[in-house]
């Protein structure tokens, strides 16, 4: 986030002035900043918390460099500082901050060293203090141009027995090129900000209220004769911040620590660390698109998850005899609460892994099975049917699920992780069963299942050679077996083929396999929407449809299967836009 973060004072000598900025760097330092990266090399290196080293750059000025710097400064001169103006001491290079895990440098100092900015700031310095007040002139108020930079002012008083009204007017600013980003950080600036200002001004109170004590200075104006104000002070308008709270280092604490021993809170380390989170606490995501069917039906469970966690929330203690009662067995495994039947829904977050996933990936899981048992394996995943996998193990049927998941979209997938008794397809085409369950046996042999028994191996080498070291697989051996198995030589779905041979290809990586299978479904689901409005929205007879299924390459069995599978998993966002458009007028009028 790129953005500058300074502390402003209304002098009653000179007007506003900047006292104090804190700046991001992403280049190397300017000039006259500091010359070495590392503390130690002209810099002092005090602590280092939360990623960020504090360091102090202090180096040795010679009169001839201190008199160029001040000469090439964009800062005003000598002659036009007061005490109260003035927060570092003459020739003070500043401090600096190390980010170490973003590599990016926090530099505070009196101005910034940049001409432009120091027109910036110096202009919002100004408006800050003087035309862009809140009612009361304390608080927030957002002002700014594309020209200037946007800024979010907060202008407060600090007590001051010395002053006129006995306070003097500082502001807190934060400069953004970005409006929208401004805006959004409005509530995390307005809370940091508030805070650092309450501690200001309680350290301020109690020196505040120890002059008052021991000199009133109320009574003595009364009782003085009538003077011009200024001469009757005779140069106290010039108090700096440091004698206002009572803390010679509080801007050397500025840049060290956020709360160190002595009590100073306020420090360069705070506008540093304001910085670095107001920046993490945002961040931006590229959109290229419209967004996908996977993400439209994610977004749509998420709805209803959230409408139903509130329908729970505010039912009556009548309604807890209606709650779902899971299946025997299932109180000792690792179930999250869920408000519904976690076998319709299967990105609400239902069940997840205690462990470490068993099969890592498409790949590994073809290593474990060997081709012919996953080729059945998958064409099932891929046809819609029944996949059911029994084992005591509840670890290895929950991460084989979460493998087999990642060939489908999202809106096919219903599962139930594991149950003491056999559901019906209709509920869930992802099944964990107990070995001691029996399934019927229509199931059994029917060609619209497939079940993966997982027995314990009595030798340690019965799942094919070159699979991926797992210690934890090498004790089971599995059989899948169906009542249709698919032959070596069915040509398969299309997608089926393309799946391995990516797989097979061992020059790609399994990143880059999983990016693969991400367009093959996108493929395939484009070509699912176009089935979808030819044959469910426009009614075309199916000498036009089996036409349709030519062009888009889909005219064999096995696709024309996985298509009116796949179309189940469309989202009702994109189902109730086509029929929308359908019986809108102009949509009409363009069919006649």
């Amino acid at each position: 986030m790129n953005a500058i973060v300074a502390l402003c004072h209304f002098c009653e000598l000179h007007g506003p002035r900047t006292l104090f900025c804190t700046e991001v760097l992403h280049a190397p330092l300017p000039q006259g900043a500091g010359n070495g990266d590392s503390p130690g090399q002209g810099e002092q290196a005090e602590e280092e918390e939360g990623g960020i080293q504090m360091s102090s750059r202090v180096r040795a000025h010679s009169p001839a460099e201190g008199a160029s710097a001040e000469s090439s400064s964009p800062g005003p001169k000598k002659s036009d500082m007061c005490e109260g103006c003035r927060s570092l001491a003459a020739g003070h290079p500043g401090y600096i901050s190390h980010d170490k895990e973003t590599s990016i440098k926090y530099v505070s100092h009196q101005h910034p060293n940049h001409p432009q900015l120091f027109s910036i700031v110096r202009q919002a310095c100004v408006r800050s203090l003087s035309c862009e007040v809140c009612p009361g002139r304390e608080g927030p108020i957002f002002f700014g141009d594309e020209q200037h930079g946007f800024v979010f002012s907060h202008t407060f008083f600090i007590k001051d027995s010395l002053a006129r009204g006995f306070q003097r007017w500082y502001s807190i600013i934060a400069i953004m090129m970005d409006r929208i980003y401004l805006i959004n950080s409005w509530p995390f600036l307005l809370g940091k900000i508030r805070g650092i200002i309450d501690e200001l001004q309680g350290k301020a109170l109690k020196v505040f209220e120890a002059e008052q004590f021991g000199c009133p200075q109320r009574a003595q104006r009364m009782n003085t004769a009538f003077t011009p104000f200024l001469h009757q002070r005779n140069g106290n308008a010039a108090r700096s911040l440091t004698s206002l709270t009572s803390d010679d280092n509080l801007w050397a604490c500025l840049h060290t620590s956020f709360a160190c021993k002595s009590a100073c809170v306020l420090a360069g380390t705070v506008f540093s660390r304001l910085l670095k989170a107001c920046g993490s606490r945002l961040t931006e995501k590229l959109l290229e698109g419209a967004p996908t069917e996977d993400t439209l039906v994610q977004m749509e469970k998420l709805a209803d998850l959230e409408e139903e966690s509130e329908s729970w929330d505010n039912s009556g203690a009548e309604d807890e005899e209606k709650a779902p009662v899971l299946p025997e067995g299932a109180e000792g495994q690792d179930l999250t609460k869920c408000p519904t039947d976690s076998s319709l829904l299967s990105d609400c977050g239902s069940w997840q892994s205690r462990k470490l996933s068993v099969f890592k990936s498409l790949r590994h899981m073809r290593q474990v099975l060997g081709a012919p048992y996953f080729r059945m394996l998958a064409w099932h995943v891929l046809m819609g049917n029944q996949v059911i996998w029994k084992s005591r193990d509840v670890d290895l049927v929950q991460s084989a699920f979460e493998v087999l998941r990642t060939m489908l979209p999202v809106g096919c997938v219903r599962i139930i992780p594991y149950s003491s008794q056999y559901e019906e397809a209709y509920r869930c085409n992802f099944l964990g069963l107990s070995p001691n369950v029996q399934i019927p046996s229509h199931v059994l042999a029917s060609e619209f299942a497939v079940v993966v028994e997982v027995h314990t191996a009595m030798r340690s080498t019965l799942h094919p050679l070159g699979c991926e070291d797992d210690q934890s697989l090498s004790k089971y051996e599995f059989v899948v077996t169906s009542g249709s198995p698919v032959a070596a030589d069915r040509v398969g779905p299309t997608i089926l083929n393309k799946i391995e041979a990516a797989l097979t290809n061992q020059n790609l990586s399994v990143d880059v396999v999983d990016q693969c299978l991400v367009c093959l479904k996108e493929e395939w689901m484009n070509k699912v929407k176009v089935l979808f409005k030819f044959t469910k929205v426009d009614s075309r007879p199916k000498e036009d449809t089996q036409k349709l299924l030519s062009v888009l390459g889909a005219s064999e069995e096995d696709n024309v299967k996985l298509l009116k599978f796949w179309m189940t998993g469309l989202s009702k966002t994109y189902k109730s836009h086509l029929m929308s458009t359908v019986r809108s007028p102009t949509a009409s009028e363009s069919r006649n």
